[in-house]
Protein backbone atom coordinates (compact mmCIF):
# COMPACT_ATOMS: atom_id res chain seq x y z
CA UNK A 1 0.00 0.00 0.00
CA UNK A 2 1.72 3.25 -0.81
CA UNK A 3 1.19 6.58 1.21
CA UNK A 4 1.29 10.15 0.75
CA UNK A 5 2.70 12.69 3.19
CA UNK A 6 1.82 16.20 3.31
CA UNK A 7 2.96 19.51 4.58
CA UNK A 8 3.48 23.14 3.58
CA UNK A 9 5.73 23.89 0.54
CA UNK A 10 7.38 26.59 2.69
CA UNK A 11 7.50 27.13 6.15
CA UNK A 12 9.21 30.44 7.32
CA UNK A 13 10.65 29.07 10.72
CA UNK A 14 12.82 30.99 13.44
CA UNK A 15 13.15 34.14 15.65
CA UNK A 16 11.65 36.48 13.07
CA UNK A 17 10.55 34.48 10.37
CA UNK A 18 7.72 36.62 9.88
CA UNK A 19 9.99 39.81 8.79
CA UNK A 20 10.41 37.57 5.41
CA UNK A 21 6.85 36.98 5.26
CA UNK A 22 6.19 39.99 2.77
CA UNK A 23 8.58 39.12 0.55
CA UNK A 24 7.20 35.61 0.00
CA UNK A 25 3.55 37.09 -0.37
CA UNK A 26 5.27 39.60 -3.00
CA UNK A 27 6.14 37.45 -5.62
CA UNK A 28 2.41 35.62 -5.64
CA UNK A 29 0.70 38.22 -7.46
CA UNK A 30 -1.50 38.37 -4.24
CA UNK A 31 -3.62 41.71 -3.30
CA UNK A 32 -5.94 41.85 -0.11
CA UNK A 33 -6.20 39.73 2.55
CA UNK A 34 -8.70 38.42 5.08
CA UNK A 35 -6.50 38.57 8.45
CA UNK A 36 -8.28 35.29 10.64
CA UNK A 37 -7.10 36.18 14.40
CA UNK A 38 -9.26 36.98 17.64
CA UNK A 39 -9.65 40.29 19.53
CA UNK A 40 -7.06 39.91 22.57
CA UNK A 41 -4.10 39.36 19.89
CA UNK A 42 -5.60 42.26 18.26
CA UNK A 43 -5.91 44.32 21.47
CA UNK A 44 -2.09 43.29 22.83
CA UNK A 45 -1.12 44.63 19.40
CA UNK A 46 1.13 41.02 18.50
CA UNK A 47 -1.28 41.35 15.35
CA UNK A 48 1.01 44.71 14.30
CA UNK A 49 3.37 42.47 13.83
CA UNK A 50 1.39 40.96 10.65
CA UNK A 51 0.20 44.17 9.52
CA UNK A 52 3.33 46.23 9.17
CA UNK A 53 4.78 43.35 6.89
CA UNK A 54 2.10 43.55 5.07
CA UNK A 55 1.71 47.01 4.19
CA UNK A 56 5.79 47.61 3.60
CA UNK A 57 5.13 45.16 0.92
CA UNK A 58 1.96 47.24 -0.32
CA UNK A 59 -0.53 44.17 0.07
CA UNK A 60 -4.13 45.58 1.63
CA UNK A 61 -5.79 43.39 4.33
CA UNK A 62 -8.72 43.18 6.26
CA UNK A 63 -9.49 41.79 9.93
CA UNK A 64 -11.83 39.18 11.06
CA UNK A 65 -10.87 38.68 15.31
CA UNK A 66 -14.50 36.88 16.17
CA UNK A 67 -12.25 33.39 16.51
CA UNK A 68 -13.26 31.76 19.35
CA UNK A 69 -10.98 29.66 21.65
CA UNK A 70 -13.06 26.25 20.26
CA UNK A 71 -13.87 27.90 16.86
CA UNK A 72 -17.57 27.24 15.68
CA UNK A 73 -19.35 26.61 12.33
CA UNK A 74 -20.49 30.38 13.03
CA UNK A 75 -17.41 31.94 13.03
CA UNK A 76 -16.35 30.14 9.33
CA UNK A 77 -19.66 31.76 7.96
CA UNK A 78 -19.08 35.56 9.78
CA UNK A 79 -15.29 34.89 8.53
CA UNK A 80 -16.73 33.79 4.86
CA UNK A 81 -19.45 37.25 4.50
CA UNK A 82 -16.43 39.23 5.54
CA UNK A 83 -14.27 38.01 2.98
CA UNK A 84 -16.85 38.29 0.32
CA UNK A 85 -17.75 41.88 1.36
CA UNK A 86 -13.80 43.08 1.37
CA UNK A 87 -13.00 41.05 -1.81
CA UNK A 88 -10.09 39.85 -0.18
CA UNK A 89 -8.26 36.64 -2.59
CA UNK A 90 -6.50 35.34 0.07
CA UNK A 91 -6.60 34.24 3.62
CA UNK A 92 -3.73 34.54 6.52
CA UNK A 93 -4.54 33.36 9.85
CA UNK A 94 -2.55 34.67 12.92
CA UNK A 95 -2.96 32.95 16.26
CA UNK A 96 -2.69 29.46 17.44
CA UNK A 97 -5.21 26.18 16.69
CA UNK A 98 -8.13 28.07 16.71
CA UNK A 99 -7.48 30.97 13.97
CA UNK A 100 -5.56 28.06 11.61
CA UNK A 101 -8.73 25.75 11.89
CA UNK A 102 -11.22 28.80 11.20
CA UNK A 103 -9.02 29.99 8.50
CA UNK A 104 -9.18 26.87 7.00
CA UNK A 105 -12.26 26.37 6.95
CA UNK A 106 -13.45 29.88 5.35
CA UNK A 107 -10.86 29.00 2.45
CA UNK A 108 -12.22 25.90 1.42
CA UNK A 109 -15.25 26.65 1.98
CA UNK A 110 -15.26 29.81 -0.03
CA UNK A 111 -13.12 28.11 -3.01
CA UNK A 112 -15.52 24.99 -3.16
CA UNK A 113 -19.61 26.36 -1.52
CA UNK A 114 -21.45 24.74 0.61
CA UNK A 115 -21.42 24.47 4.39
CA UNK A 116 -17.72 22.99 6.52
CA UNK A 117 -20.09 21.11 8.00
CA UNK A 118 -20.23 18.92 3.95
CA UNK A 119 -16.78 17.91 4.25
CA UNK A 120 -16.24 16.27 7.50
CA UNK A 121 -18.11 13.13 6.19
CA UNK A 122 -15.04 11.41 5.10
CA UNK A 123 -11.77 12.72 4.07
CA UNK A 124 -10.23 14.67 1.63
CA UNK A 125 -13.87 15.37 0.41
CA UNK A 126 -13.20 19.04 -1.18
CA UNK A 127 -13.11 19.08 -5.24
CA UNK A 128 -11.13 22.13 -5.65
CA UNK A 129 -8.06 24.09 -3.82
CA UNK A 130 -8.84 26.13 -1.31
CA UNK A 131 -8.33 29.98 -1.79
CA UNK A 132 -4.29 30.53 -1.16
CA UNK A 133 -4.30 30.51 2.85
CA UNK A 134 -0.93 31.87 5.01
CA UNK A 135 -0.73 30.60 8.15
CA UNK A 136 1.08 32.32 11.03
CA UNK A 137 1.71 30.93 13.94
CA UNK A 138 1.86 32.00 17.62
CA UNK A 139 1.50 28.92 19.83
CA UNK A 140 3.85 26.11 20.02
CA UNK A 141 1.02 22.96 20.25
CA UNK A 142 -1.49 22.08 17.74
CA UNK A 143 0.75 22.63 14.66
CA UNK A 144 -2.93 23.58 12.86
CA UNK A 145 -0.53 26.49 11.06
CA UNK A 146 0.79 22.77 8.67
CA UNK A 147 -1.67 19.76 8.80
CA UNK A 148 -4.80 18.85 6.69
CA UNK A 149 -6.87 19.10 9.97
CA UNK A 150 -9.32 21.40 11.27
CA UNK A 151 -11.28 20.78 14.30
CA UNK A 152 -14.82 22.29 14.17
CA UNK A 153 -17.74 22.85 17.15
CA UNK A 154 -21.20 22.51 16.35
CA UNK A 155 -22.93 24.77 18.91
CA UNK A 156 -26.54 23.27 18.20
CA UNK A 157 -25.33 19.43 19.46
CA UNK A 158 -22.82 19.80 21.57
CA UNK A 159 -20.37 18.10 19.24
CA UNK A 160 -16.68 18.81 17.81
CA UNK A 161 -15.77 16.98 14.72
CA UNK A 162 -12.78 17.43 13.00
CA UNK A 163 -12.49 17.49 8.97
CA UNK A 164 -9.00 16.47 6.95
CA UNK A 165 -8.55 17.59 3.77
CA UNK A 166 -5.60 17.85 1.59
CA UNK A 167 -6.45 21.08 0.24
CA UNK A 168 -6.16 22.60 3.94
CA UNK A 169 -1.95 22.30 3.46
CA UNK A 170 -1.06 26.32 3.32
CA UNK A 171 0.51 27.88 0.74
CA UNK A 172 3.24 29.50 3.65
CA UNK A 173 3.39 28.33 6.92
CA UNK A 174 5.12 30.85 9.64
CA UNK A 175 6.45 29.82 13.05
CA UNK A 176 8.63 32.82 14.59
CA UNK A 177 9.12 32.31 17.93
CA UNK A 178 9.69 35.93 18.59
CA UNK A 179 5.66 35.77 18.59
CA UNK A 180 5.35 33.06 21.13
CA UNK A 181 7.64 34.71 23.97
CA UNK A 182 4.43 36.49 25.51
CA UNK A 183 2.42 33.49 25.59
CA UNK A 184 0.63 32.64 29.14
CA UNK A 185 2.46 30.12 30.98
CA UNK A 186 -0.74 28.39 31.24
CA UNK A 187 -1.00 28.38 27.78
CA UNK A 188 2.13 27.55 27.15
CA UNK A 189 1.81 24.21 29.43
CA UNK A 190 -1.36 23.27 27.63
CA UNK A 191 -0.36 23.80 23.85
CA UNK A 192 2.79 22.11 24.69
CA UNK A 193 1.11 18.85 26.44
CA UNK A 194 -0.98 18.99 23.34
CA UNK A 195 1.96 18.84 21.19
CA UNK A 196 3.25 15.62 23.12
CA UNK A 197 -0.20 14.03 22.44
CA UNK A 198 -0.01 14.44 18.86
CA UNK A 199 3.36 12.57 18.79
CA UNK A 200 2.57 10.22 21.16
CA UNK A 201 -0.67 9.21 19.39
CA UNK A 202 1.23 9.37 15.90
CA UNK A 203 3.82 7.28 16.98
CA UNK A 204 1.28 4.48 18.13
CA UNK A 205 -1.32 4.80 15.07
CA UNK A 206 -2.08 2.06 12.67
CA UNK A 207 -1.11 4.73 9.75
CA UNK A 208 2.39 5.23 11.15
CA UNK A 209 5.40 5.31 8.65
CA UNK A 210 9.17 5.70 9.00
CA UNK A 211 8.61 8.90 8.11
CA UNK A 212 5.89 9.86 10.73
CA UNK A 213 8.08 7.21 13.84
CA UNK A 214 10.73 9.41 12.74
CA UNK A 215 8.91 12.72 13.21
CA UNK A 216 6.95 12.04 16.20
CA UNK A 217 10.27 10.24 18.06
CA UNK A 218 12.23 13.53 17.65
CA UNK A 219 9.15 15.64 18.50
CA UNK A 220 8.57 13.95 22.04
CA UNK A 221 12.67 14.10 22.68
CA UNK A 222 12.30 17.93 21.95
CA UNK A 223 9.49 18.62 24.04
CA UNK A 224 10.00 16.39 27.16
CA UNK A 225 13.40 18.32 27.27
CA UNK A 226 11.99 21.85 26.64
CA UNK A 227 8.48 22.23 28.25
CA UNK A 228 8.95 22.35 31.53
CA UNK A 229 11.61 25.22 31.43
CA UNK A 230 9.75 27.77 28.83
CA UNK A 231 6.54 26.78 31.22
CA UNK A 232 8.93 28.35 34.29
CA UNK A 233 10.59 31.41 32.35
CA UNK A 234 8.57 32.24 29.03
CA UNK A 235 11.72 34.10 27.95
CA UNK A 236 13.96 31.49 27.38
CA UNK A 237 14.55 31.38 23.93
CA UNK A 238 16.42 28.50 23.31
CA UNK A 239 13.37 26.62 24.83
CA UNK A 240 10.92 28.80 22.99
CA UNK A 241 12.75 27.78 19.77
CA UNK A 242 13.15 24.04 20.49
CA UNK A 243 9.08 23.72 21.43
CA UNK A 244 8.54 25.38 18.00
CA UNK A 245 10.74 22.57 15.95
CA UNK A 246 8.70 20.20 18.56
CA UNK A 247 5.30 20.96 17.81
CA UNK A 248 5.64 21.25 14.10
CA UNK A 249 7.20 17.96 14.04
CA UNK A 250 4.83 16.07 15.81
CA UNK A 251 2.51 18.23 13.14
CA UNK A 252 4.18 16.36 10.31
CA UNK A 253 3.67 13.32 12.17
CA UNK A 254 -0.32 12.94 13.01
CA UNK A 255 -0.67 15.44 9.92
CA UNK A 256 0.09 12.01 8.00
CA UNK A 257 -0.54 9.26 10.36
CA UNK A 258 -3.53 10.84 12.19
CA UNK A 259 -4.37 10.02 16.05
CA UNK A 260 -6.50 8.13 18.61
CA UNK A 261 -8.61 7.93 21.14
CA UNK A 262 -7.25 10.69 23.31
CA UNK A 263 -8.07 13.43 20.48
CA UNK A 264 -11.49 11.55 19.78
CA UNK A 265 -12.59 11.80 23.48
CA UNK A 266 -10.59 15.61 23.83
CA UNK A 267 -12.89 16.57 20.94
CA UNK A 268 -16.41 16.07 22.79
CA UNK A 269 -15.10 17.49 26.27
CA UNK A 270 -14.62 20.98 24.17
CA UNK A 271 -17.40 20.65 22.74
CA UNK A 272 -19.61 19.89 25.65
CA UNK A 273 -17.86 21.61 28.18
CA UNK A 274 -16.02 24.14 26.10
CA UNK A 275 -12.83 23.00 28.00
CA UNK A 276 -9.01 23.92 26.19
CA UNK A 277 -8.51 20.92 23.98
CA UNK A 278 -5.00 21.11 25.42
CA UNK A 279 -5.71 20.55 28.76
CA UNK A 280 -8.01 17.97 28.06
CA UNK A 281 -5.75 16.01 26.02
CA UNK A 282 -3.40 16.52 28.83
CA UNK A 283 -5.41 14.85 31.53
CA UNK A 284 -6.21 11.86 29.21
CA UNK A 285 -3.10 10.89 27.31
CA UNK A 286 -2.07 8.52 30.06
CA UNK A 287 -4.63 6.87 30.57
CA UNK A 288 -5.78 6.09 27.16
CA UNK A 289 -1.72 5.31 26.34
CA UNK A 290 -1.94 2.93 29.49
CA UNK A 291 -5.00 1.16 27.36
CA UNK A 292 -2.76 1.10 23.86
CA UNK A 293 0.22 -0.34 25.82
CA UNK A 294 -1.82 -3.62 25.87
CA UNK A 295 -1.69 -3.68 22.40
CA UNK A 296 1.49 -2.17 21.27
CA UNK A 297 3.64 -2.12 24.30
CA UNK A 298 6.64 -2.31 22.08
CA UNK A 299 5.87 1.10 20.92
CA UNK A 300 5.61 2.80 24.79
CA UNK A 301 9.51 1.65 25.45
CA UNK A 302 10.72 3.51 22.49
CA UNK A 303 8.66 6.66 23.83
CA UNK A 304 10.54 6.02 27.02
CA UNK A 305 13.77 5.77 25.47
CA UNK A 306 12.38 9.04 23.61
CA UNK A 307 11.62 11.15 26.67
CA UNK A 308 14.76 10.25 28.32
CA UNK A 309 14.57 7.33 30.65
CA UNK A 310 16.93 4.22 30.64
CA UNK A 311 14.94 1.28 29.92
CA UNK A 312 18.30 -0.93 29.78
CA UNK A 313 17.32 -2.79 32.94
CA UNK A 314 13.99 -2.77 32.64
CA UNK A 315 11.20 -5.60 31.61
CA UNK A 316 8.83 -4.28 28.85
CA UNK A 317 6.20 -3.76 31.57
CA UNK A 318 8.15 -1.79 33.44
CA UNK A 319 9.68 0.59 30.13
CA UNK A 320 5.89 1.14 29.52
CA UNK A 321 4.84 1.79 33.35
CA UNK A 322 8.04 4.16 33.40
CA UNK A 323 6.13 6.23 30.56
CA UNK A 324 3.34 6.70 31.54
CA UNK A 325 4.78 7.99 34.81
CA UNK A 326 6.32 10.63 32.94
CA UNK A 327 3.87 12.01 30.89
CA UNK A 328 1.53 12.29 34.11
CA UNK A 329 4.89 13.76 35.74
CA UNK A 330 5.64 16.18 33.74
CA UNK A 331 1.88 16.89 33.26
CA UNK A 332 2.15 17.81 36.73
CA UNK A 333 4.95 19.88 36.65
CA UNK A 334 3.64 21.85 34.40
CA UNK A 335 0.18 22.46 36.12
CA UNK A 336 -2.03 20.18 33.63
CA UNK A 337 -2.57 17.05 35.91
CA UNK A 338 -6.22 17.89 36.65
CA UNK A 339 -9.30 16.21 37.18
CA UNK A 340 -12.56 16.00 34.76
CA UNK A 341 -14.90 16.84 37.80
CA UNK A 342 -12.88 20.18 39.21
CA UNK A 343 -13.54 21.28 35.45
CA UNK A 344 -17.35 20.36 35.90
CA UNK A 345 -17.33 17.46 33.92
CA UNK A 346 -20.58 15.41 35.15
CA UNK A 347 -21.17 11.53 34.70
CA UNK A 348 -24.14 11.34 32.87
CA UNK A 349 -22.60 12.77 30.04
CA UNK A 350 -20.36 10.96 29.58
CA UNK A 351 -22.35 8.24 27.74
CA UNK A 352 -23.37 10.54 25.25
CA UNK A 353 -19.22 11.51 24.93
CA UNK A 354 -18.24 8.11 24.56
CA UNK A 355 -20.32 7.49 21.77
CA UNK A 356 -19.45 10.62 19.80
CA UNK A 357 -15.78 10.14 20.51
CA UNK A 358 -15.99 6.45 18.59
CA UNK A 359 -17.72 7.82 15.68
CA UNK A 360 -14.60 10.82 16.03
CA UNK A 361 -12.42 10.41 12.74
CA UNK A 362 -9.31 10.11 15.14
CA UNK A 363 -10.77 6.86 16.74
CA UNK A 364 -10.00 4.93 13.07
CA UNK A 365 -6.49 5.14 13.78
CA UNK A 366 -5.81 4.12 17.14
CA UNK A 367 -4.25 0.76 17.87
CA UNK A 368 -6.59 -1.12 20.23
CA UNK A 369 -10.28 -0.92 19.45
CA UNK A 370 -12.41 0.14 22.35
CA UNK A 371 -16.39 -0.60 23.47
CA UNK A 372 -18.41 1.69 24.73
CA UNK A 373 -18.55 1.03 27.91
CA UNK A 374 -14.18 1.03 27.92
CA UNK A 375 -13.94 4.66 26.59
CA UNK A 376 -16.49 5.42 29.32
CA UNK A 377 -14.01 3.93 31.98
CA UNK A 378 -11.37 6.11 30.97
CA UNK A 379 -12.94 9.14 31.45
CA UNK A 380 -14.27 7.76 34.85
CA UNK A 381 -10.37 7.24 35.35
CA UNK A 382 -9.71 10.77 35.12
CA UNK A 383 -13.13 12.03 37.02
Amino acid sequence: MSNVFYMPPVTLMGPNAIQSLGAELASKELKKALIVTDGVLVEVGLVSKLTDELKAHNLDFVIYDGVQPNPTEKNIEDGLALLAQSNADFVISFGGGSSHDTAKGIALVAANGGHIRDYSKGVHLSKKPQLPLVTVNTTAGTASEMTVFAIITNQEDETKYPVVDKHFTPIIAVNDSELMVAMPKFLTATTGMDALTHAVEAYVSTAATPITDASAIKAIELIVNNLEAVVNNGQDRAARDAMQYGEYLAGMAFSNASLGYVHSMAHQLGGVYDLSHGLCNAILLAEVSRFNAQQVPERFVDIAKAMGIDTAAMTQEQAVNAALEAIDALSEKVGTKQRLADLGVTEDKLAFMAQNALNDACSLTNPRKASLEEIVNIFKARM
